[in-house]
């Protein structure tokens, strides 16, 4: 029966001498489809002795010497990251991993490429967003606009510093509440009564009871 070849790799078998590191080539290469490509050199004979998930469109058997130009000494086991450039200009980030011998010697080199060039129009686009200028101070005519969003703000001030859900107010809450949206000036704006009976859960009959009261304690302070 002929071998099966692996459909994400779509090469010939290893050349002798190394088949034992196809299946980590292979697997390496399913892991981080269809970003990276994993390629065994052979130094005894500087040639490509396996590629798996060719995104290179280099050939098995081709020459290794680009590689090697790249990747420079060897005197690590691990070489890098470096910055490699494709047949197509992506740009690659790539990482080597020396094969030795019983003596220490390199006769073979795995190498891992992977196409950065999704994650960097990625973060330019997030670095797009971080810098729009328009995140900062709301444009003030849209905020006092929104009245609803203002109210909403001054609420959210007020349930902070008590450190309460607006559902947990009593009704002592409730009058200081309104007491502090009269005293800053809330209560011109139309239609707020009704707004706040609603938010608040309580009846407008209420709101305007602590409104009146709020306001007999501002007039007594201001004649006093």
């Amino acid at each position: 029966m002929p071998r099966e070849i692996d459909p994400i790799s779509e090469a010939p078998p290893c050349q002798d001498g190394m088949p034992q590191f196809i299946p980590v080539a292979e697997a390496i290469a399913i892991l981080l489809k269809p970003h990276a490509e994993v390629v065994i050199h052979d130094l005894r004979t500087q040639t490509i002795a396996y590629i798996a998930n060719n995104i290179s469109r280099r050939d098995v058997g081709g020459s290794s010497l680009a590689d090697l130009k790249d990747i420079g000494l060897l005197g690590a086991d691990v070489v890098g990251p470096y910055r490699k450039t494709n047949f197509d200009g992506r740009q690659l980030k790539s990482i080597t991993a020396v094969l030795r011998n019983g003596a220490g010697e390199p006769y073979g080199l795995l190498c891992i490429n992977f196409d950065i060039a999704p994650i960097e129009a990625a973060r330019d686009a997030l670095n797009l967003l971080a810098a729009f200028q328009g995140a900062g101070a709301q444009p003030s005519a849209l905020f006092n606009a929104d009245w609803q969003e203002t109210v909403n703000a001054a609420i959210a001030d007020f349930l902070g510093e008590r450190g309460l859900a607006a559902s947990a107010l009593a009704k002592e809450d409730h009058a200081d509440l309104v007491g502090r949206l009269e005293q800053e000036g809330y209560f011109s704006i139309r239609n707020l009564v009704p707004y706040l009976a609603r938010v608040l859960g309580i009846s407008r009959a209420t709101v305007y009871k602590h409104l009146r009261e709020a306001r007999q304690k501002k007039l007594q302070a201001t004649e006093n």
